[in-house]
């Protein structure tokens, strides 16, 4: 079979294919991408197969975006989860470890220097989340946690008195600024139940699972379509070839 009359045959299968499409439904819609990718797969298989170059695609198949989507700045609220950002407890305690060594400094929020609330302000901020900026207004944000034994990892511990706020980082340790000269540490946990005024949780402590993309019975019409095209490729693989 010449070249000609295998590009004649590939215009009269589009046709084909066309027409089966026009009677696709939206229902549909992810087996029509299938049969756009199949298509420019097919008239590849043919240039190669014949040893000629063609620049005839019907469609262009939908791809998969590898990009992150770039966190959300959302408000810390009262009584809620700022699932909005996308951060985790594991991020919270993460950022701020990057404030290890940072002096004390009062009312300080930069890595010049910060106080205990001025350090979970920024830490958050990194997050995308929004907190107030002292103590007292920072302990009724997220949800309550009922006690030290379950405090997860970027969970807020505030004693009473509400005159300090550290982060619980896990394995009954806490990350926090002291006091006037000393600087971001990580330390035991000294505080004890009865101690604590609230611990509060921000973040999600895990990232919520993706949704299963759901898969598309490939049916009627649309599986016309890949039978024609199958049948196509072969038949038009043998003509090259003889």
């Amino acid at each position: 079979m010449s070249v000609d009359a295998v590009l004649s045959r590939i215009a009269d299968i589009r046709s084909q294919i066309d027409a089966l499409r026009g009677g696709t439904t939206t229902a549909a819609g992810s087996a029509s991408a299938s049969g756009d990718a199949a298509s420019g797969a097919f008239a590849d298989a043919l240039a190669t197969a014949t040893g000629t170059s063609t620049s005839a695609t019907t469609g262009t198949a939908a791809t998969d975006s590898a990009t992150r989507t770039p966190a959300t700045s959302v408000d810390a609220g009262r009584g809620t989860l700022a699932t909005g950002s996308g951060a985790t407890g594991s991020d919270v305690v993460e950022d701020a470890k990057k404030y290890l060594g940072v002096p004390y400094v009062f009312g300080g929020t930069t890595r010049s220097g910060m106080d205990c609330s001025g350090l979970v302000q920024t830490v958050f901020k990194d997050l995308g989340v929004t907190m107030p900026r002292v103590v007292p207004d920072q302990a009724d944000m997220g949800v309550p946690v009922g006690s030290l034994k379950d405090a997860k990892p970027g969970d807020l511990i505030i004693p009473k008195g509400e005159q300090h706020i550290v982060i619980y980082v896990g394995d009954g340790k806490v990350l926090h600024a002291p006091r006037p000269g000393k600087d971001v540490r990580i330390v035991d946990n000294w505080y004890k139940d009865s101690d604590i005024a609230t611990i509060r949780r921000i973040a999600p402590s895990e990232a919520a699972a993706p949704t299963a993309a759901r898969s598309v019975p490939t049916t009627g019409a649309a599986q016309s379509v890949t039978d024609l095209q199958t049948a196509a490729l072969l038949s038009a693989m043998r003509g090259s070839a003889a």
